[in-house]
């Protein structure tokens, strides 16, 4: 038994990659605190029931679940911060007026979500509490726009939908659960010919504004022909006016796609995915969910947006890191030995990455990587070029 090898779709991060990780997260978590949004850090294990409220039947799969010793009580490992969030906001800061939370930690899922996915996610995310209007998804929109922006994500573009429509549109139909259920999972698919065997019967309005629905894909004139095209109700008036203000602010491309309706269980207004170069599939996934703070006893209006940190990070370039020094060992044996002490700290107080090379240990050179070393020249320690040793 080969008791190194880890689990199916579960990595370690080695240092190159957890140092371009851990740089861009606190990026974002810099930008997060420059909005004004705090940081929380909720536990990886709760109470199901606590993970799962209201969040629909997709989580509840992609949890693993466990029996807590203590209690006895059913636990799982959480597959998604956002409600964890929700409940430290209606329970724990207790605000009234809005609130503005951030996070970053990692995430369990039973199953990938694509065949080079991992099973642990990186989520980093920002979410707005206690207010229902546009100008919030605005702001969450913008923020999600600054961070692929600081993070240098190129060819960054963003999705854009609006659960409200397909629910608009499946209540003049009168359509029962089932039927819900089964529309839901063919738009998914964009397959027409399930829709028209499935609205055959159906009132013409409905059924034409679902046959329509996988065609409104594209840039702003989505919108025109949706409006000119699909029912004239209130709901799908209000939500096409606040994905017109949506692509009014974007500061990357924007699209439209009112059949995506992904989190239609979870989310209650617009949906959204950001998308980059190097990536085949979203890198960050956001929308309006004022169903969960419900769900938690304490209506509270709520949008945000998470990032795959992890998938983010291999289609960006690194920060640029030079090559760390090489130095003797400090070891304040004597006031000489406190010159190179001295030394050590500035050149690290300035940022170089300096290794104190341990007795020993020389012939190893190489697996360091530095390419200028401490040298004592006139009695004084200056940075030498490190030429390699020759084999």
């Amino acid at each position: 038994m080969r008791n190194w090898l880890l689990p199916e779709y579960f990595e370690d991060v080695l240092p190159a990659e957890a140092e371009r990780i851990e740089a861009l997260r606190r990026r974002i978590l810099d930008l997060f605190s420059r909005w004004g949004y705090q940081l929380v850090m909720p536990p990886m294990l709760e109470y199901l029931e606590s993970l799962l409220t209201g969040t629909g039947h997709d989580l509840d799969l992609r949890t693993f679940k466990l029996v807590d010793q203590l209690s006895g009580r059913m636990m799982g490992l959480r597959a998604d911060i956002t409600p964890q969030v929700a409940r430290i906001d209606a329970h724990l800061m207790n605000r009234e007026g809005v609130t503005r939370l951030c996070y970053a930690g990692s995430v369990l899922h039973t199953r990938p979500a694509g065949a080079a996915a991992t099973r642990e996610p990186l989520q980093i995310g920002a979410e707005i509490y206690g207010h229902a209007g546009v100008e919030s998804d605005l702001e969450i929109q913008r923020l999600l726009c600054a961070a692929m922006a600081a993070c240098g994500a190129r060819g960054a573009r963003i999705d854009i939908g609006h659960v409200a429509v397909f629910r608009a549109i499946v209540r003049l139909a009168r359509a029962g659960r089932e039927l819900e259920s089964e529309l839901f999972t063919t738009l998914q698919r964009k397959d027409l010919p399930g829709i028209r065997a499935l609205t055959r019967g159906m009132a013409k309005a409905p059924r034409e504004a679902l046959l329509l629905l996988p065609e409104l894909y594209g840039g702003p004139e989505v919108l025109q022909l949706a409006a000119r095209r699909l029912p004239r109700l209130p709901e799908i008036s209000a939500a096409l006016a606040t994905l017109r203000r949506l692509a009014r602010v974007c500061d990357i491309p924007a699209g439209f796609d009112l059949a995506e309706l992904r989190g239609y269980h979870y989310h209650s207004g617009v949906v959204f995915d950001a998308y980059c170069k190097g990536v085949p599939g979203p890198v960050a996934r956001g929308g309006r969910y004022d169903e969960v703070g419900v769900a938690f006893g304490r209506p509270r209006p709520a949008t945000g947006f998470s990032i795959e940190l992890r998938e983010l990070t291999a289609a960006v370039a690194g920060p640029a890191q030079r090559a760390p020094i090489l130095a003797p060992p400090y070891t304040g044996a004597n006031a000489a030995d406190a010159a190179l002490g001295a030394k050590i700290a500035a050149l690290r107080a300035r940022g170089e990455i300096v290794i104190e090379e341990l007795p020993g240990h020389e012939r190893y050179r190489a697996e360091l990587g530095c390419t200028r070393r401490l040298a004592k020249v006139a009695g004084k320690w200056t940075l030498q070029p490190l030429k390699p040793k020759r084999k």
